[in-house]
C-alpha cells in the first residue's frame, strides 16, 4: 500500500516550510505526486466600500494578494523543483475550509498546519485544521507550529480504543505504519471488564495480530493515566519514546461552522508537539 498524491497547504508563513518537508519525504518514500494549495478568503470590499474607497487603495490591496499568491508559489517550488518530485499548485480566492476538504477528498492524505496563535496572514485561516479533520473525509497530518523533523512515520505511536475512529485511522496510516521502523499500539485506560469492550480480553491484542499479518512491527502497550489526560499521556510516552508520528481517530462534528470536537482531539489540536496523524 502506498499514497499517491498528497496534498499540502501552503500559506504566508515561516511555519509552511515544515509542511512541504514532509510533504517532500512522504512523497518521496510513496511516489506520490504533491498538491501545493493556497486557499484564502478574498478581500471583504463590497460595492460600496469600492466606490467610497480610493482607488489606489484598492489597487494596493489586490497588489498585495497577488505578491503573497507569488511569494507562496515561488517558495513551493523552490522546495520542490530539485527533488524531482511530480508537483502541481493551486491559488484561490475563495473559502478555505470548503475548498481545502473538497481537494482533500481527491487525494490519499492532506498535510496542513496547527492552527497558528496569531491569524492573520494570507491562507491562515482559526480552525481551519479542525473543520478539514472532520469535513473532508480523508486523512490529514497536522503539524505543530512549532515546527517538526522533515521524515515523519518512522517511529509511530497509535492511540487505540477500540472504537470506529481509532479503526478508521490505523487504516488510513497503513502506509505509513507498514514503512515504519517502530509502531507502539497505546491503550490508555482500557477497560475489559465491562460486556462487549471493544478492547476485548486483552486490549490490543486483536489489532496488534492485525497488524503483524500486514508486517508490521509492532507493539502493544497498556497505559492507566488518572493523574493527567489521555492527550497528555500521549505525549509524554511520544517524548518519552522519541515518536515522530502519533496516529489517532479524531472526534467530533462540524455543522454550519459549529466546531464540536471531542476532548482528546481537542486537547490535541490545542497542545501538540508533534505531527498528528487523524481520521474522523
Amino acid at each position: 500500500m502506498s499514497y499517491k498524491d498528497i496534498v499540502v497547504v501552503t500559506d504566508d508563513t515561516p511555519e509552511c516550510e515544515a509542511r512541504v518537508n514532509v510533504a517532500m519525504h512522504l512523497a518521496a518514500v510513496h511516489d506520490a505526486h504533491v498538491i501545493g494549495v493556497l486557499y484564502y478568503r478574498p478581500l471583504d470590499l463590497s460595492r460600496f466600500a469600492e466606490v467610497e474607497l480610493p482607488k489606489e487603495i484598492v489597487a494596493r490591496e489586490h497588489r498585495l494578494e497577488q505578491e503573497v499568491r507569488a511569494r507562496v508559489r515561488e517558495r513551493f517550488e523552490r522546495l520542490l523543483k530539485p527533488s524531482g518530485i511530480l508537483h502541481e499548485w493551486h491559488a484561490a480566492a475563495t473559502d478555505p475550509v470548503s475548498a481545502v476538504s473538497t481537494v482533500g477528498r481527491h487525494a490519499d492524505l492532506t498535510i496542513i498546519g496547527q492552527n497558528p496563535p496569531d491569524v492573520g496572514a494570507y491562507g491562515t485561516s482559526r480552525d481551519l485544521a479542525e473543520h478539514v479533520v472532520l469535513a473532508s473525509g480523508r486523512p490529514v497530518i497536522v503539524i505543530p507550529y512549532i515546527g517538526t523533523a522533515r521524515e515523519v512515520g518512522n517511529r509511530v505511536l497509535v492511540a487505540w480504543n477500540g472504537g470506529r475512529e481509532a479503526a478508521r485511522a490505523l487504516a488510513d496510516a497503513m502506509p505509513i505504519l507498514e514503512r515504519a521502523q517502530r509502531v507502539v499500539v497505546l491503550a490508555v485506560n482500557p477497560d475489559s471488564s465491562r460486556p462487549n469492550s471493544p478492547h476485548g480480553e486483552l486490549p490490543g491484542a486483536d489489532i496488534a495480530r492485525h497488524l503483524a499479518r500486514h508486517g508490521v512491527n509492532v507493539e502493544v502497550w497498556r497505559r492507566d493515566a488518572k493523574a493527567v489526560s489521555v492527550a497528555a499521556e500521549l505525549l509524554n510516552v511520544s517524548a518519552d519514546e522519541g515518536i515522530d508520528l502519533l496516529v489517532i481517530g479524531a472526534y467530533g462534528h462540524a455543522r454550519l461552522r459549529e466546531l464540536w470536537l471531542g476532548g482528546v482531539t481537542r486537547d490535541l489540536m490545542e497542545s501538540m508537539t508533534i505531527p498528528v496523524f487523524m481520521s474522523h
